[in-house]
This record gives structure tokens, C-alpha cells and sequence, in this order.
């Protein structure tokens, strides 16, 4: 058995997001919506979050955006998280170990807290994020 290393690069990022993506895609709850929003613009969507996960990850600032906000109007809540959580974290176990690989499945547990706490809370006060 290989011993997994840790994420230390861009295409060790890209792995694990092609491969994350390719399950959310196959998803039968996350898939549909995914598969809809992005349509045929899959290689920009992977490009834009390769460069989100390697500014968060490897400290290369190579992003720049708001990434709630084409979250905000999604038809989405716990229960969608929860299954991209599952999905990236399993994604990132099966393919790394290490500090960076620890920090990318708390990242990510993090952001999906935050994003389902926005939508929740926007969606009961009647608050608009800005555009």
C-alpha cells in the first residue's frame, strides 16, 4: 500500500477537485443542480475554484471573488451540504494525508456552516445579499 502524501501543489489541487467535482456531478441530489447552473461551462468552474482552493490552501493568491454570492439564490440548504461535505471530505481522504490535507476537510466543513447560515438567514429576514 502507497503511503498519500499531503497537498502541496496546484495539481495536487486539481486532482482532488476533478475528482470532488466528477462525484458531485454523479450525485443524484447534487448533480442536477450543479449540472443545470454550470451547464457547459465546467472547465472555467474548475479553473475558478482551483484558484479559490490554492489561495485558501497553498497561500498562492490567484483568486479574487465573492464566492457566497452564486450560492445565495440557490434552491438549497442542510441537506445539500451535508452531501458536498461528505463528498469532499471523503474525496480528500481518499487521495492525501497531511496538515494541508487536515485544513482543506476543516476549510471546507467551514465554508459549508457559513454558506448554509447565509441562505438560511436570508431567506428569513428577507436580506438580500449585495450583489
Amino acid at each position: 500500500m502507497t503511503e498519500k502524501r499531503d497537498i502541496t501543489e496546484r495539481a495536487d489541487i486539481e486532482l482532488m477537485l476533478n475528482n470532488f467535482y466528477g462525484r458531485v456531478r454523479n450525485n443524484e441530489l447534487l448533480g442536477p443542480i450543479f449540472n443545470s447552473r454550470i451547464g457547459d461551462r465546467w472547465p472555467e468552474h474548475l479553473d475558478k475554484m482551483y484558484r479559490f482552493w490554492e489561495t485558501v490552501l497553498l497561500n498562492e493568491h490567484s483568486y479574487g471573488g465573492s464566492p457566497f454570492l452564486p450560492h445565495a439564490s440557490m434552491q438549497i440548504d442542510a441537506s445539500h451540504f451535508a452531501i458536498w461535505k461528505s463528498l469532499f471530505i471523503a474525496t480528500v481522504d481518499q487521495l492525501f494525508a497531511g496538515p494541508t490535507a487536515n485544513t482543506a476537510k476543516w476549510r471546507a466543513e467551514l465554508m459549508a456552516e457559513l454558506f448554509n447560515s447565509k441562505i438560511e438567514y436570508s431567506r428569513k429576514s428577507g436580506f438580500k445579499p449585495i450583489q
